[in-house]
């Protein structure tokens, strides 16, 4: 059953590893290239920063879009404006410029995500679709990931690079519109206010918020890291990749662990492994051989994963109506911690150094950690039976929350039944 799915929707998966491919050299690019132009550390810092405005502002735009003009159209738009504004970069090294033109990649990502997603929910069924988004995951990860390596093609200072992603993210767009698969019908969700929601589930609410912040924090300033400690753009390729890999590795674990106890113990304890994982890469730098690369990974495999931790733990603590409108919740409030990071990252670079890019993501780690336990003390435990099975999720700067299924009125000739196994009430 589900590589019948899989081959049905062969170019969706196709297009969404390319882009991954692209949005992961292009991260690293800019950080990069802003170092090789002389730009401030704050600007810098407000530029990788604009791109997950840009996310949040467009994964809240994109149902009206979608709603406005159909899925196709939306799509093929909104990869014309990612492929022209890396371009732009190229053309204008200008780091105001830069910034409008990072917002506006964020945006168009975020809403090719939510036509991406919303196709898959009406590809699958209950017995598909946790898998099916899985593969989805990893397909981001993994395309992140071997983005980083698209950084040694070609020189940083020249215009290549931003061609060569332009160009893939053009042809990213081939398969998906000239395919015969229906497009699926979309519903805009109710949304659930944020105080409910914090009422409701405030651990997930409040490390949605931090750890959105610690990953922006990662991908958007780790390549500025790594320049100014002196590494090649090939170890700064491999640094940013490995955070990645870690993450991508110890997703399914950390889950799986989390259906069989309390969430939040396994949140405190995966959350305070990245902080000592993170006090140590500060405090050993980039010296002794690969031991920072270890590093990286051992980071990188213990917080990156906390964010599905985070959305299964709200999910436990929903009744099913609830779910979809209190997605719009979380990413809001994702948003705005992934927006804030990377330039908090840059107050602290541009005050004490670059060892505080890591001594940054100690302290959101160490939030995460205190939180966690905090609640665990003071709120009732909830066993295994009450929780709701973990699914892999990708993390906000690769997709949107968006991922579940259409309410039953708002599908059309071929119906998705509502999932039963993602939330519970308590």
């Amino acid at each position: 059953m589900l590589h019948k799915t899989v081959r049905s929707v062969w170019p969706l998966f196709f297009g969404l590893g390319v882009i991954g491919l692209c949005i992961g050299a292009q991260g690293s690019l800019l950080g990069i290239r802003a170092e090789l132009e002389g730009f401030d550390t704050l600007a810098t810092g407000l530029l990788m920063s604009a791109y997950y405005l840009g996310f949040l502002l467009g994964s809240l735009r994109a149902p009206a879009i979608i709603q406005r003009v159909g899925h196709v159209r939306a799509f093929g738009a909104l990869t014309a404006l990612a492929s022209m504004t890396i371009l732009v970069h190229s053309v204008i090294v200008d780091p105001w410029t830069w910034g409008v033109m990072r917002l506006l990649t964020g945006f168009a990502v975020s809403a090719i995500y939510v036509v991406a997603e919303s196709w898959l929910n009406q590809a699958a069924d209950n017995r598909t679709r946790g898998q099916l988004l899985s593969l989805y995951m990893i397909t981001m990860l993994a395309g992140l990931s071997g983005g980083q390596f698209l950084l040694n093609v070609s020189d940083p200072r020249s215009f290549e690079l931003f061609t060569l992603i332009s160009i893939l993210i053009s042809l990213a767009a081939i398969p998906i519109l000239v395919t015969a698969t229906p497009m699926p019908a979309f519903a805009a969700a109710r949304p659930v206010g944020i105080v409910t929601l914090y009422r409701v589930a405030p651990t997930g609410l409040v490390g949605s918020f931090l750890i959105n912040a610690c990953y922006a924090m990662a991908l958007g300033m780790g390549a500025v890291y790594a320049s100014r400690m002196g590494m090649r753009v090939s170890e700064i390729s491999l640094f940013i990749a490995v955070l990645l890999i870690g993450g991508m590795l110890m997703q399914w674990p950390l889950g799986k662990l989390s259906d069989r106890m309390d969430r939040r113990t396994v949140i405190a304890g995966a959350a305070f492994a990245a902080l000592i994982f993170a006090v140590a890469s500060a405090l050993v730098g980039v010296s002794g051989g690969v031991g920072y690369l270890l590093l990286a990974l051992l980071f990188g495999g213990s917080c990156f994963p906390l964010l599905a931790l985070y959305l299964a733990l709200t999910n436990d603590q929903l009744e099913a109506d609830q779910a979809v409108g209190a997605s719009s919740a979380l990413l809001l409030v994702g948003g705005v911690g992934a927006s804030i990071g990377p330039f908090m990252v840059s107050l602290a670079m541009d005050s004490w150094g670059p060892s505080s890019f890591f001594w940054s993501l100690a302290a959101m780690a160490g939030l995460m950690t205190a939180h966690a336990v905090y609640k665990r003390l003071t709120d009732p435990f909830t066993t295994s039976t009450e929780q709701s099975s973990f699914q892999m999720q990708a993390p906000f700067p690769v997709g949107s929350v968006l991922m579940d299924p259409l309410p039953e009125d708002a599908q059309q000739a071929e119906p998705v039944p509502p999932s039963t196994g993602e939330q519970s009430s308590t």
